[in-house]
């Protein structure tokens, strides 16, 4: 073809010292011309009628191919492969800009192949996350792996190809590099053998609400790589922390929560102790009346005619009495209320723990705990119903006699209270 071309150049009266670098010009013009309209028709008719046919299948697997731009990049490898077989047809093997247009198309073509099948790793990710159910592979870490291996490999095809040696004879250098490497990519392997810890003990998971303290992370997990895990806070920051911090460090994962169903309240409420007092007959009588309190009452009332039969009281001062007799408390009378009330929330899961504890007295007052579950995961609705919880509680415990311990405010020295 070369020859036909210089012999068309000398018909057209051309000197013969310009017939050979014109001809070759000629040649690189239609070599890039064949390969650029090899590649329009490539892209712009047979890709596209490609993706009509693919958008018309049932299938979802061949979907992440045009998500993930997959054929595009390998329809951009055909012009390479047309360049590099017609430039023999066109240029003089002995000539340099032979050598250079094949060379540059190796390392071209070298390079697209591996960004082609960077896609495709990203493809098996994609799918992967879309069907499986558990998704305790390191899935995302090996992919990173993998990858890492290809644009090594990479690298090295096209240092081979600058320095025209085989690619055996620069591996074969590698191993007097092994602790340069290990030194280099140190992040790198303690970050996998963390990804396969984190993968067998099914330690996190992507989308799994964990906390590292250390780290200021509180949030989801969106990511989990080869040398990092990415986690999104509930305030929308990102937050990266290693890999191997999840084994090397403690964390709290809430995974079990969500299978659960069910978000742990569990709060105190600080009752001044001194409006802690006994009950008498009438206001045993009064509270009967609330009918959370009423099966609690009549037992206790039982209780209570059974132990003064026991103990034979005889008529003696209300003092005395107070000290030598059985009575009921405000502050157990509000904590069976409580409990009650809380075994009656529809919103509260009552095949869980739920109980109130009285916890050691403190100079602020007696704590009483709140311990149960709300049968919902979701935060918004889970801080609804532990705030309807204690709104209610605070609002009653003054109907028990009780007051709600808090601090002196610029209101109380304002209106004391009266004695």
């Amino acid at each position: 073809m070369n020859e036909m071309i210089i012999n068309w150049l000398n018909s057209q009266g051309l000197s013969p010292e310009y017939q050979h670098y014109s001809a070759m010009a000629i040649g690189l013009g239609i070599v890039l011309f064949i390969a650029c309209a090899a590649y329009y028709i490539a892209k712009h008719h047979a890709l596209k009628w490609l993706k009509v046919l693919i958008l018309k299948t049932k299938n979802t697997w061949d979907d992440a191919l045009l998500d993930h731009q997959v054929l595009s990049r390998v329809v951009l490898i055909l012009p390479y492969v047309v360049v590099w077989v017609l430039t023999p047809f066109f240029i003089t093997h002995d000539s340099v800009l032979f050598n250079v247009v094949i060379l540059l198309v190796k390392i071209l073509l070298t390079l697209q192949i591996a960004i082609s099948i960077s896609a495709l790793l990203n493809v098996s990710k994609h799918l992967y996350h879309e069907t499986a159910k558990q998704k305790y592979l390191p899935l995302n870490s090996i992919i990173q792996i993998v990858k890492l291996v290809v644009y090594l490999v990479t690298i090295i095809i096209i240092v081979s190809l600058l320095i025209d040696r085989s690619p055996i004879y620069l591996l074969s250098g590698l191993g007097a590099l092994t602790a340069v490497l290990l030194l280099v990519f140190q992040d790198t392997i303690k970050g996998l053998v963390a990804s396969v810890q984190i993968s067998a003990n099914r330690m996190v998971v992507t989308g799994d609400w964990i906390e590292l303290p250390k780290y200021g992370a509180d949030g989801d997990v969106i990511e989990i790589g080869l040398s990092t895990v990415k986690i999104q806070n509930f305030d929308k920051t990102i937050t990266t922390v290693p890999t191997y911090a999840l084994i090397s460090d403690s964390f709290k994962n809430w995974r079990n929560m969500y299978h659960t169903g069910a978000r742990r309240i569990k709060r105190t409420i600080i009752i001044d102790m001194g409006s802690i007092k006994f009950y008498d007959d009438q206001d045993i009588e009064q509270l009967s009346k609330t009918q959370i309190l009423q099966g609690y009452l009549e037992s206790k009332k039982q209780q209570l005619a059974q132990s003064k039969k026991e103990d034979e009281v005889e008529a003696i001062p209300a003092v005395s009495a107070d000290i030598n007799s059985r009575k009921l408390t405000n502050i157990g009378t509000f904590r069976a209320y409580i409990e009650n009330y809380l075994t009656k929330t529809p919103a509260i899961r009552d095949d869980l723990t739920c109980m109130v504890r009285q916890l050691p007295a403190t100079p602020s007052g007696l704590p009483l705990e709140v311990y149960c579950f709300a049968n919902t995961t979701d935060w918004a609705a889970y801080e609804t119903i532990q705030a309807d919880v204690f709104d209610h509680l605070f609002a009653i415990a003054p109907h028990f006699g009780l007051r709600v311990f808090q601090h002196p405010s610029g209101f109380d020295w304002q209106n004391p209270v009266k004695p």
